[in-house]
């Protein structure tokens, strides 16, 4: 016994045909659907590749303004240092000019109003720095303002005892030369023999072979 379909076969054929038709478009609708995602992908792809190059760059910038940042910092650090170097020598040279101008101050005060010609001897001081050293300071004026320059010399000489017997000294070197126009502070240090008491210490000042000051001071 055979069974057949009571549908005949133009209309089956007709079914098959509305069947292929319609997974052909939704083949094709799966195409384009595919393809758009394909896309997308692809713009994303496109779009991350740019932010990274950019995130490559923000971060190259980065860097450079950290390393200028850090050079302006030492550049910073060095010239406040040298600031604060300068500030210190600029107070220290204040110092020494106050003290130049007190110097000044004073020895304009020890010259008198009157006039006069000969160089002086103002201050003579000494002291034994030790058994064998003796320390001399001599302060030469002239005793008149805007006096004409003094070429002359300073004889210094030391009397005492050595081994209870009298005893002198002169200068090693003899007289000192001594040049100046308002005043001179010469000084220096004498070596005594050993077993020398020294007593007295007398400066003059010469103007050729004329003596024009003599100072005597007593240890």
């Amino acid at each position: 016994m055979t069974v057949r379909s009571a549908m005949p076969w133009p209309l089956r054929w007709m079914v098959g045909a509305v069947v292929l038709g319609f997974s052909a478009a939704i083949a094709l609708w799966a195409f384009d659907v595919g393809k758009d995602i394909a896309g997308l992908d692809k713009h994303a792809k496109e779009e991350l590749t740019a932010l990274r190059q950019e995130v490559s760059s923000l971060r190259a910038g980065r860097e450079k303004a950290l390393s200028v940042a850090n050079t302006s910092g030492s550049l910073l650090i060095t010239e406040k240092a040298a600031q604060e170097k300068m500030a210190s020598q600029l107070r220290q040279l204040e110092v020494e000019n106050r003290s130049l101008r007190d110097d000044l101050g004073f020895f304009e005060r020890l010259l008198p109003t009157g006039t006069g010609e000969a160089a002086s001897i103002r201050s003579l001081q000494a002291e034994m720095l030790s058994g064998t050293q003796l320390k001399w300071q001599v302060l030469v004026i002239q005793p008149v303002k805007d006096a004409p320059d003094f070429n002359g010399s300073l004889e210094l000489s030391l009397s005492g005892t050595q081994a209870d017997k009298p005893w002198t000294m002169a200068l090693p070197a003899g007289t000192q030369l001594l040049q100046f126009k308002q005043y001179r502070r010469v000084e220096g240090v004498l070596d005594v023999p050993a077993l020398t008491v020294v007593k007295t210490i007398t400066a003059k000042v010469l103007e050729g072979k004329t003596v024009r000051s003599v100072q005597t001071f007593k240890l």
